[in-house]
């Protein structure tokens, strides 16, 4: 006869949840456990130490990139290098990966120290984008790549069918690059300068040159979207010099 097997903890309960929701049964739980715990609970328990998922945020940015750039290709082989990049950018940034975290509830599912619970974490796209881009890192590392592509391929189906990047959506990045080689034959060049504030509520502020022609500076809530705010501005700049809209 079998023997009953002992019920499961809150936290297993709730991490099994979550595998239905994503139609993926992990092999090591840690890693999903991990991909959801935020650096601001790591740092309210440290007893027993465990990693917040931003090692994960990390890795699963470069897995998400790939895919979404194979399946881009091989969808429109028509397309030219610089709509594929714009494209890409329009996916692969926190306003559409924050929208596909809440498409899976995976606010609830955060572990997030006091200050970032009462300040509304669960729902901030910053926290639910790298989430998200955590658990793909998950799946890639439990998985395998192949599963962590038929997964991304998924979720990201009724977007990648688009042919047009989101209007809400500007890449000022992409278009600064573009702008830079096409006038000056330089790239810009990013340098964080400092973060700041507590880690519920982190600042970034970041550098942007372009060679000896010009600088700018920008802030905001990670590092990628300074850098934008910064690009922005200097987009602003380079029009002005000229009058000439990019």
């Amino acid at each position: 006869m079998d023997r009953p097997q002992p019920p499961l903890d809150e936290r297993t309960e709730r991490l099994r949840d979550l595998e239905r929701n994503l139609s993926i049964r992990f092999g090591n739980a840690v890693l999903l456990d991990t991909a959801l715990t935020h650096r601001s609970f790591v740092n309210e328990n440290q007893d027993p130490p465990r990693e917040d998922n931003e090692r994960l945020e990390f890795l699963g940015d470069a897995v998400l990139e790939l895919c979404v750039s194979d399946l881009l290709v091989r969808m429109h082989p028509d397309f030219s290098e610089g709509r594929l990049s714009k494209l890409r950018a329009s996916l692969v940034n926190e306003q559409p990966l924050a929208t596909m975290a809440e498409s899976f509830d995976i606010g609830s599912y955060l572990l997030l120290g006091r200050g970032e619970e009462t300040s509304g974490g669960r729902t901030k796209p910053s926290i639910l984008a790298n989430a998200f881009e955590a658990i793909l890192a998950a799946v890639y590392l439990d998985r395998g790549f192949d599963e962590a592509y038929r997964f991304i391929e998924r979720v990201f189906s009724h977007l990648l069918q688009k042919d047009f990047p989101d209007p809400l959506y500007r890449d000022y990045k992409t278009n600064l690059q573009e702008a830079c080689q096409s006038r000056f034959r330089v790239i810009p060049r990013y340098m964080l300068l400092h973060e700041y504030g507590p880690d519920h509520d982190k600042i970034f502020h970041v550098r942007l040159t372009v060679a000896d022609i010009l600088t700018a500076t920008g802030t905001g809530r990670n590092k990628k979207e300074a850098e934008q705010d910064a690009a922005r501005k200097a987009l602003e700049r380079i029009e002005g010099m000229d009058g000439t809209p990019l």
